[in-house]
């Protein structure tokens, strides 16, 4: 028994083009013109589709086209088809010429720093389509069908171009520091909760400041640098944050940071070898820049907010 896909027929996209094109304008020629082909082109474009189909679709006359019966029933369902056809964005010149990029990003690295930059590069280079996809940087896993990949891991592992050399520091809401005994000296987190993450761990930090202060190992263990963040702006305890990341919580004064002394993480984001072409070359270049700046400025509101500014 035959599939019922087995017993459908299309006539061509053009031909469909032509037919609705005649009907609409009346006459082969005015058909032609538009869809820039020949008179010619357009009868036999029309001339198959009514072979196709089984019946006549127009009176030919002397001077003019008269639609048929048939004719007027099936311009109203190809019309329906081809303004659904014509509505997609990939059957658009524009569309198509268009240079796309896919980039695969940390989630947080995208929230945090890229998307609030991606306005300078859209502008630059209104172009490029540009997708973004999130990646589960913890599973430490490549992806296969992206252009270009940012990565967060150790650059000696990775061999990519850092992006940004980070710093950690500890940072709490203002509210949790209200509930707990003061934070006057690096020692006095014994007496705080510690939000804990094997993407940063606390050592490098309390071994710089000297504290003698084991890894934590309670409370929840967030697998992710963003949900430590918002475990920090919620009270839920102090996080070892980077200020590139926590950028617009310090700048909100949703988190607080605690003491001048900060550590360099051993992870960074970077950039993975790519092959370039008329896309990927321009947004390397444009994110290497930014991320630069974005990591200068994140250091300056830090020092701000240290000396107590606002």
């Amino acid at each position: 028994m035959a599939s019922p896909a087995a017993d459908l027929r299309f006539p061509s996209i053009d031909g469909l083009r032509a037919f609705e094109a005649a009907a609409r304008l009346g006459s082969f020629e005015r058909a032609a013109e538009e869809l820039c082909v020949t008179a010619s082109a357009i009868s036999k474009r029309v001339g198959a589709v009514e072979e196709l189909i089984g019946r006549s679709l127009f009176t030919r006359g002397a001077k003019s086209l008269q639609l048929t019966a048939g004719g007027r029933e099936y311009l109203e369902q190809v019309r329906s088809a081809l303004q659904l056809l014509a509505a997609m964005p990939q059957h658009r010149r524009g569309h198509q010429r268009a240079l796309k990029l896919r980039v695969t990003t940390p989630p947080t690295f995208a929230r945090q720093v890229l998307v609030p930059l991606l306005p300078g590069f859209v502008q630059a280079h209104p172009h490029i389509e540009l997708e973004l996809v999130l990646s589960v940087p913890y599973l430490d896993r490549s992806s296969a069908d992206s252009d270009l990949e940012v990565r967060h891991g150790d650059p000696a592992a990775l061999g990519g171009q850092v992006l940004m050399r980070e710093q950690v520091t500890p940072m709490a809401a203002p509210a949790l520091l209200q509930r707990l005994p003061p934070l006057r000296t690096p020692a006095d987190l014994v007496h705080a909760p510690l939000l804990r993450t094997p993407i940063e761990p606390w050592a490098p930090w309390l071994q710089a400041a000297g504290v003698r202060l084991d890894e934590p190992d309670r409370g929840p263990r967030l697998v992710d640098l963003g949900l430590v963040l918002e475990a920090a702006i919620e009270g839920q305890g102090v996080a070892l944050a980077r200020p590139s990341l926590a950028r617009r919580a310090l700048q909100s004064g949703s988190l607080q940071p605690l003491w001048p002394l900060s550590a360099s993480s051993a992870a960074h984001y970077q950039l993975m070898p790519h092959a370039g072409d008329e896309a990927a070359t321009p947004f390397a270049a444009w994110l290497a820049t930014a991320c630069a700046q974005w990591a200068a400025d994140a250091a300056a509101d830090l020092a701000e907010r240290l000396s107590g500014g606002t």
